[in-house]
Protein backbone atom coordinates (compact mmCIF):
# COMPACT_ATOMS: atom_id res chain seq x y z
CA UNK A 1 0.00 0.00 0.00
CA UNK A 2 1.53 3.44 -1.42
CA UNK A 3 -0.19 5.44 1.23
CA UNK A 4 0.01 5.46 5.11
CA UNK A 5 -2.20 7.05 6.91
CA UNK A 6 -0.63 9.51 9.38
CA UNK A 7 -2.05 11.90 12.07
CA UNK A 8 -3.36 15.08 11.05
CA UNK A 9 -0.95 17.83 11.61
CA UNK A 10 -1.46 21.36 12.94
CA UNK A 11 -1.88 22.77 9.76
CA UNK A 12 -3.93 20.88 8.73
CA UNK A 13 -6.52 20.49 11.68
CA UNK A 14 -6.25 23.85 11.29
CA UNK A 15 -7.46 24.40 8.05
CA UNK A 16 -10.08 21.57 8.32
CA UNK A 17 -11.44 23.03 11.48
CA UNK A 18 -11.97 26.38 9.30
CA UNK A 19 -13.90 24.55 6.72
CA UNK A 20 -15.99 22.66 9.01
CA UNK A 21 -16.89 25.94 11.11
CA UNK A 22 -17.80 27.67 7.99
CA UNK A 23 -20.01 24.91 6.45
CA UNK A 24 -21.41 24.62 9.56
CA UNK A 25 -22.12 28.82 9.61
CA UNK A 26 -24.11 28.09 6.23
CA UNK A 27 -26.22 25.15 7.54
CA UNK A 28 -27.04 27.17 10.55
CA UNK A 29 -27.82 30.17 8.51
CA UNK A 30 -31.99 30.52 8.56
CA UNK A 31 -33.26 30.28 4.83
CA UNK A 32 -35.93 33.32 4.67
CA UNK A 33 -36.95 32.05 1.18
CA UNK A 34 -39.43 29.56 0.46
CA UNK A 35 -38.75 26.30 -1.05
CA UNK A 36 -39.03 25.93 -4.63
CA UNK A 37 -39.84 23.07 -6.26
CA UNK A 38 -36.64 22.98 -8.54
CA UNK A 39 -36.20 20.74 -11.52
CA UNK A 40 -34.00 20.19 -14.37
CA UNK A 41 -35.89 21.04 -17.21
CA UNK A 42 -33.80 22.38 -20.22
CA UNK A 43 -32.65 26.24 -20.47
CA UNK A 44 -31.74 27.16 -16.95
CA UNK A 45 -29.18 28.01 -15.18
CA UNK A 46 -28.74 26.31 -11.61
CA UNK A 47 -25.56 27.35 -8.99
CA UNK A 48 -25.29 26.77 -5.08
CA UNK A 49 -26.19 30.05 -3.72
CA UNK A 50 -23.34 31.46 -1.67
CA UNK A 51 -25.44 33.20 1.11
CA UNK A 52 -27.57 30.00 2.33
CA UNK A 53 -25.94 26.82 0.39
CA UNK A 54 -29.13 26.05 -1.49
CA UNK A 55 -29.39 24.83 -5.57
CA UNK A 56 -30.59 28.03 -7.42
CA UNK A 57 -32.32 28.83 -10.92
CA UNK A 58 -32.52 31.39 -13.00
CA UNK A 59 -33.47 31.63 -16.98
CA UNK A 60 -30.34 31.30 -19.09
CA UNK A 61 -31.60 33.55 -21.51
CA UNK A 62 -32.43 36.02 -17.96
CA UNK A 63 -29.45 35.38 -15.36
CA UNK A 64 -29.59 38.27 -13.35
CA UNK A 65 -33.29 37.00 -12.36
CA UNK A 66 -34.02 36.73 -8.86
CA UNK A 67 -33.80 33.26 -8.46
CA UNK A 68 -35.55 30.17 -7.17
CA UNK A 69 -34.06 28.31 -3.91
CA UNK A 70 -34.79 24.80 -3.64
CA UNK A 71 -34.73 22.80 -0.56
CA UNK A 72 -31.65 21.03 -1.29
CA UNK A 73 -28.07 22.33 0.01
CA UNK A 74 -24.52 21.22 -1.95
CA UNK A 75 -21.11 22.46 -1.80
CA UNK A 76 -20.94 21.62 -5.23
CA UNK A 77 -23.74 20.84 -7.56
CA UNK A 78 -23.58 19.40 -11.65
CA UNK A 79 -26.32 17.64 -14.14
CA UNK A 80 -26.39 16.19 -17.32
CA UNK A 81 -29.50 14.28 -18.69
CA UNK A 82 -32.15 14.74 -16.02
CA UNK A 83 -29.61 13.17 -13.21
CA UNK A 84 -27.81 15.63 -10.67
CA UNK A 85 -25.13 15.30 -8.09
CA UNK A 86 -24.50 16.95 -5.13
CA UNK A 87 -21.67 17.53 -2.95
CA UNK A 88 -22.59 18.04 0.85
CA UNK A 89 -19.92 18.21 3.84
CA UNK A 90 -21.44 16.87 7.21
CA UNK A 91 -21.63 19.53 8.72
CA UNK A 92 -19.57 19.31 12.30
CA UNK A 93 -17.05 16.03 10.92
CA UNK A 94 -13.63 16.35 11.48
CA UNK A 95 -11.89 15.49 9.51
CA UNK A 96 -14.77 15.85 6.79
CA UNK A 97 -17.24 13.36 5.77
CA UNK A 98 -18.86 14.23 2.18
CA UNK A 99 -22.76 13.06 0.87
CA UNK A 100 -22.85 12.28 -2.61
CA UNK A 101 -26.38 12.43 -2.89
CA UNK A 102 -27.59 11.13 -7.15
CA UNK A 103 -30.63 12.74 -7.80
CA UNK A 104 -33.49 12.30 -10.33
CA UNK A 105 -34.87 15.14 -12.93
CA UNK A 106 -36.91 16.61 -10.09
CA UNK A 107 -33.73 16.36 -7.43
CA UNK A 108 -35.14 13.68 -5.32
CA UNK A 109 -32.55 11.72 -4.29
CA UNK A 110 -32.21 8.32 -6.18
CA UNK A 111 -28.59 6.92 -3.86
CA UNK A 112 -26.25 8.21 -1.65
CA UNK A 113 -22.87 7.20 -0.99
CA UNK A 114 -20.59 8.80 2.00
CA UNK A 115 -17.34 9.49 1.79
CA UNK A 116 -14.27 10.52 3.53
CA UNK A 117 -13.13 14.78 2.00
CA UNK A 118 -14.42 17.60 1.46
CA UNK A 119 -16.10 18.56 -1.37
CA UNK A 120 -13.83 20.06 -4.53
CA UNK A 121 -15.48 19.18 -7.78
CA UNK A 122 -18.50 17.34 -8.95
CA UNK A 123 -19.70 16.45 -12.72
CA UNK A 124 -21.77 14.34 -14.60
CA UNK A 125 -21.43 12.81 -17.80
CA UNK A 126 -23.30 13.89 -20.55
CA UNK A 127 -25.40 10.62 -21.05
CA UNK A 128 -26.40 11.24 -17.87
CA UNK A 129 -24.98 7.55 -16.35
CA UNK A 130 -22.30 8.42 -14.33
CA UNK A 131 -21.80 10.96 -11.55
CA UNK A 132 -18.02 11.61 -10.55
CA UNK A 133 -16.13 13.97 -8.00
CA UNK A 134 -13.40 15.22 -6.47
CA UNK A 135 -12.57 15.57 -2.64
CA UNK A 136 -9.42 17.02 -1.09
CA UNK A 137 -8.52 14.28 1.49
CA UNK A 138 -6.07 14.16 4.78
CA UNK A 139 -3.67 11.68 5.88
CA UNK A 140 -1.51 10.63 2.77
CA UNK A 141 1.86 10.46 3.63
CA UNK A 142 3.25 12.16 0.93
CA UNK A 143 0.70 15.12 0.96
CA UNK A 144 3.06 17.90 2.16
CA UNK A 145 0.77 20.33 2.79
CA UNK A 146 -1.21 17.81 4.46
CA UNK A 147 -4.15 17.38 1.49
CA UNK A 148 -4.58 15.47 -1.51
CA UNK A 149 -7.24 14.37 -3.95
CA UNK A 150 -9.79 11.90 -4.50
CA UNK A 151 -11.45 11.38 -7.68
CA UNK A 152 -14.31 8.48 -7.81
CA UNK A 153 -17.21 7.93 -9.77
CA UNK A 154 -20.78 5.89 -9.36
CA UNK A 155 -22.94 4.39 -12.43
CA UNK A 156 -26.25 4.94 -11.95
CA UNK A 157 -27.73 2.40 -14.08
CA UNK A 158 -25.37 -0.53 -12.23
CA UNK A 159 -24.96 1.10 -9.10
CA UNK A 160 -21.11 0.59 -9.47
CA UNK A 161 -19.04 2.68 -7.04
CA UNK A 162 -15.09 3.48 -8.06
CA UNK A 163 -13.99 5.05 -4.77
CA UNK A 164 -10.97 6.85 -6.76
CA UNK A 165 -9.09 6.11 -9.90
CA UNK A 166 -5.95 6.37 -8.44
CA UNK A 167 -5.18 2.67 -9.61
CA UNK A 168 -5.67 3.71 -13.14
CA UNK A 169 -2.96 2.64 -15.10
CA UNK A 170 -1.51 5.37 -16.95
CA UNK A 171 1.41 5.53 -19.57
CA UNK A 172 3.92 8.45 -20.02
CA UNK A 173 5.57 8.91 -23.47
CA UNK A 174 4.97 4.98 -23.73
CA UNK A 175 6.09 3.82 -20.69
CA UNK A 176 3.83 2.75 -17.58
CA UNK A 177 4.05 5.64 -15.10
CA UNK A 178 4.45 5.01 -11.42
CA UNK A 179 4.49 6.99 -8.40
CA UNK A 180 3.87 6.99 -4.83
CA UNK A 181 2.69 10.27 -4.45
CA UNK A 182 -0.29 9.97 -7.61
CA UNK A 183 -3.54 12.46 -7.53
CA UNK A 184 -6.38 12.84 -9.73
CA UNK A 185 -8.92 15.31 -10.22
CA UNK A 186 -11.27 16.99 -12.47
CA UNK A 187 -13.11 14.32 -14.37
CA UNK A 188 -14.54 14.64 -17.45
CA UNK A 189 -16.39 12.39 -19.94
CA UNK A 190 -17.14 12.35 -23.44
CA UNK A 191 -20.70 12.07 -24.75
CA UNK A 192 -19.78 8.14 -25.60
CA UNK A 193 -19.85 7.45 -22.26
CA UNK A 194 -16.27 5.80 -22.42
CA UNK A 195 -13.26 8.30 -22.85
CA UNK A 196 -12.50 10.62 -20.19
CA UNK A 197 -10.41 12.86 -19.20
CA UNK A 198 -8.68 14.18 -15.88
CA UNK A 199 -5.74 15.73 -14.16
CA UNK A 200 -3.14 13.45 -12.75
CA UNK A 201 -0.69 15.48 -10.20
CA UNK A 202 2.36 13.74 -9.18
CA UNK A 203 6.33 15.41 -8.35
CA UNK A 204 5.14 18.71 -8.50
CA UNK A 205 3.91 18.48 -12.22
CA UNK A 206 0.23 18.03 -13.73
CA UNK A 207 -0.75 16.58 -16.88
CA UNK A 208 -4.06 15.90 -18.69
CA UNK A 209 -4.88 12.48 -19.11
CA UNK A 210 -6.91 11.15 -21.52
CA UNK A 211 -8.39 7.65 -20.75
CA UNK A 212 -10.75 4.42 -21.59
CA UNK A 213 -13.20 3.78 -19.17
CA UNK A 214 -13.97 0.02 -21.40
CA UNK A 215 -10.05 -0.91 -21.32
CA UNK A 216 -9.23 1.25 -17.66
CA UNK A 217 -6.09 2.49 -19.07
CA UNK A 218 -4.79 5.99 -19.89
CA UNK A 219 -1.81 8.00 -21.61
CA UNK A 220 -0.47 11.69 -20.88
CA UNK A 221 -1.23 14.48 -23.42
CA UNK A 222 0.14 17.45 -22.23
CA UNK A 223 1.74 18.91 -19.08
CA UNK A 224 0.43 21.99 -16.58
CA UNK A 225 -3.04 21.25 -17.57
CA UNK A 226 -5.91 21.35 -14.56
CA UNK A 227 -9.79 20.43 -14.13
CA UNK A 228 -9.97 19.77 -17.68
CA UNK A 229 -13.76 20.04 -19.45
CA UNK A 230 -14.32 18.82 -22.15
CA UNK A 231 -16.59 20.74 -24.75
CA UNK A 232 -19.90 19.36 -26.59
CA UNK A 233 -18.56 18.94 -29.61
CA UNK A 234 -15.57 16.85 -27.67
CA UNK A 235 -12.89 18.37 -29.32
CA UNK A 236 -12.05 20.83 -26.60
CA UNK A 237 -10.89 20.83 -23.09
CA UNK A 238 -11.15 23.94 -21.34
CA UNK A 239 -9.09 23.92 -18.43
CA UNK A 240 -6.69 26.09 -15.69
CA UNK A 241 -2.77 26.77 -16.25
CA UNK A 242 -1.06 27.67 -13.50
CA UNK A 243 0.57 30.55 -14.58
CA UNK A 244 2.22 30.78 -10.88
CA UNK A 245 1.95 29.95 -7.12
CA UNK A 246 -1.79 29.89 -6.56
CA UNK A 247 -2.78 31.41 -9.70
CA UNK A 248 -4.05 30.06 -12.87
CA UNK A 249 -5.07 31.08 -16.45
CA UNK A 250 -8.41 29.54 -17.90
CA UNK A 251 -7.20 28.43 -21.30
CA UNK A 252 -8.88 26.11 -24.41
CA UNK A 253 -6.71 23.26 -25.38
CA UNK A 254 -7.76 21.67 -29.47
CA UNK A 255 -7.49 18.15 -28.89
CA UNK A 256 -6.39 17.39 -32.47
CA UNK A 257 -3.82 20.12 -32.35
CA UNK A 258 -2.86 20.87 -29.24
CA UNK A 259 -2.68 24.19 -30.02
CA UNK A 260 -3.59 26.23 -26.37
CA UNK A 261 -5.71 29.15 -26.62
CA UNK A 262 -6.00 31.63 -23.17
CA UNK A 263 -9.39 33.15 -22.42
CA UNK A 264 -9.96 36.88 -21.93
CA UNK A 265 -10.53 36.12 -18.20
CA UNK A 266 -6.93 37.49 -17.02
CA UNK A 267 -8.13 37.17 -13.13
CA UNK A 268 -7.10 33.71 -11.45
CA UNK A 269 -10.01 31.03 -11.54
CA UNK A 270 -9.65 28.16 -9.59
CA UNK A 271 -12.37 26.27 -10.73
CA UNK A 272 -13.23 23.74 -13.31
CA UNK A 273 -14.78 25.02 -15.94
CA UNK A 274 -18.27 24.59 -17.55
CA UNK A 275 -19.20 24.75 -21.49
CA UNK A 276 -22.83 26.27 -21.98
CA UNK A 277 -22.15 25.53 -25.14
CA UNK A 278 -19.74 25.05 -28.18
CA UNK A 279 -18.80 28.80 -27.59
CA UNK A 280 -19.14 29.55 -24.18
CA UNK A 281 -17.39 28.85 -21.02
CA UNK A 282 -18.75 29.28 -17.49
CA UNK A 283 -16.98 29.10 -14.02
CA UNK A 284 -17.58 29.90 -10.42
CA UNK A 285 -15.37 33.32 -9.45
CA UNK A 286 -15.26 35.98 -6.51
CA UNK A 287 -18.58 35.34 -5.05
CA UNK A 288 -20.40 34.23 -8.83
CA UNK A 289 -20.48 32.61 -11.97
CA UNK A 290 -19.42 34.29 -15.04
CA UNK A 291 -19.46 33.69 -18.24
CA UNK A 292 -16.63 34.29 -21.28
CA UNK A 293 -15.97 33.52 -24.94
CA UNK A 294 -14.89 29.77 -25.76
CA UNK A 295 -12.20 31.22 -28.40
CA UNK A 296 -9.87 33.77 -26.62
CA UNK A 297 -12.06 36.85 -27.60
CA UNK A 298 -14.46 39.35 -25.63
CA UNK A 299 -14.19 40.03 -22.24
CA UNK A 300 -15.78 37.84 -18.90
CA UNK A 301 -19.22 38.71 -18.15
CA UNK A 302 -21.07 38.20 -15.20
CA UNK A 303 -23.86 35.77 -15.40
CA UNK A 304 -25.19 36.14 -11.25
CA UNK A 305 -23.91 37.35 -8.11
CA UNK A 306 -24.13 34.85 -5.12
CA UNK A 307 -23.58 32.10 -7.06
CA UNK A 308 -21.02 29.13 -7.49
CA UNK A 309 -20.73 25.66 -9.14
CA UNK A 310 -22.87 26.43 -12.03
CA UNK A 311 -24.83 23.95 -14.20
CA UNK A 312 -26.80 24.31 -16.90
CA UNK A 313 -29.75 21.92 -18.31
CA UNK A 314 -28.94 21.71 -21.80
CA UNK A 315 -25.65 20.07 -23.38
CA UNK A 316 -23.96 20.04 -19.86
CA UNK A 317 -20.95 18.43 -18.99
Amino acid sequence: MKKLVLALTGTALLVAAAVTYTVSARHDTADAEPAAALTLAPGQLLFRDTATGRVGAVPLADPQAKPRLGELKCDRFAVAKGTAVCLAVKPGTLPAITDVLVLDDHLAVRHTETLPGTPSRARVSPDGKRVYWTLFVTGDSYAETGFSTRAGLYEVETGRLVKTIEELPVFKDGERYFAHDVNYWGITFASDGNRFYATLGSKGKTYLVEADYGRYRGKTLRENVECPSLSPDGKRVAFKKKVGEGAWRLSVLDLGTLKETELAETRSVDDQALWQDDRTILYGLENAVWAVPADGSGAPRQLHAGAASPAVTQDPR
